[in-house]
């Protein structure tokens, strides 16, 4: 971890660590999730859990599979004693509180990409001015290509309100429009960041950064994983 990286995690509210995780130590995770995909028969054509999924709305399809795979050892394998070191150097203090870590899996092939219609949210409520309540890790067991369902996040959101910056209806009356939203938000000083890349890279994210599920639309499954930190002051 450089100086620089916590000055960058202040103003956007995010980091990316690129090949946190060897390949070579994820690639064990990733092979035991295929086989419970495989047992699940949750793969387009099938008869099994593929059908069924489709009946859902697209995001509850995360949840539905995620809660349905079982694969031991997921939050040990990715919560390290590195990682905790990590948080507790950007957050200023180690964390009061761990949330064992939950799968983020997304079906493959649901629909075209598209930033229109998310469920941008926060999982957590706190002002700016507020301190720091915690950090959630975004893990990527597998390569997330650019629209393959990648959780996204509103780098500096968790900013708004605060002189400077834009106000929250301001920001929410952008997010409704149907255009460019990456161009959109550019004049708010709002980024948007798609958790896309290779197996082995980790997003940190500020838990009040504004975030959401994305539509996988690539024929592979998206494999994520995540966990939160919570810092009570």
């Amino acid at each position: 971890m450089q100086p620089t990286h916590a000055d960058f995690f202040i103003d956007k509210g995010y980091l990316r660590l690129e090949g946190f995780h060897p390949q070579k130590q994820i690639a064990g995770l990733r092979q035991k999730l295929h086989d419970e995909i495989k047992r699940l028969k949750a793969l387009p054509g099938g008869k099994g859990l593929s059908s069924s999924l489709q009946k859902f709305p697209l995001f509850q399809q995360i949840g539905k599979l995620s809660a349905l795979v079982e694969v031991p050892g997921v939050h040990e394998a990715l919560v390290t004693p590195q990682l905790i070191d990590c948080v507790t150097q950007l957050g200023g203090r180690a964390p009061t509180a761990i949330q064992d870590t939950q799968l983020l899996l997304s079906p493959p092939l649901q629909g075209a990409s598209t930033f229109t219609g998310l469920n941008w949210h926060v999982d957590v409520s706190a002002s700016p001015q507020d301190p720091l309540p915690g950090i959630q890790a975004f893990f990527l067991i597998d390569d997330v290509a650019p629209g393959g369902g990648a959780t996204l996040a509103l780098a500096g959101s968790h900013r708004v309100g605060t002189p400077g910056w834009p106000s929250a209806s301001a920001l929410r009356q952008v997010l409704k429009t149907t255009g460019d939203l990456k161009q959109q938000l550019h004049p708010l000083g709002i980024g948007l960041v798609e958790m896309s890349g290779r197996a082995g890279d980790v997003f940190l994210m500020d838990l009040r950064l504004l975030h959401t599920p994305s539509v996988n639309a690539t024929k592979n499954v998206r494999m994520m994983a995540t966990t939160r930190c919570f810092m009570n002051t």
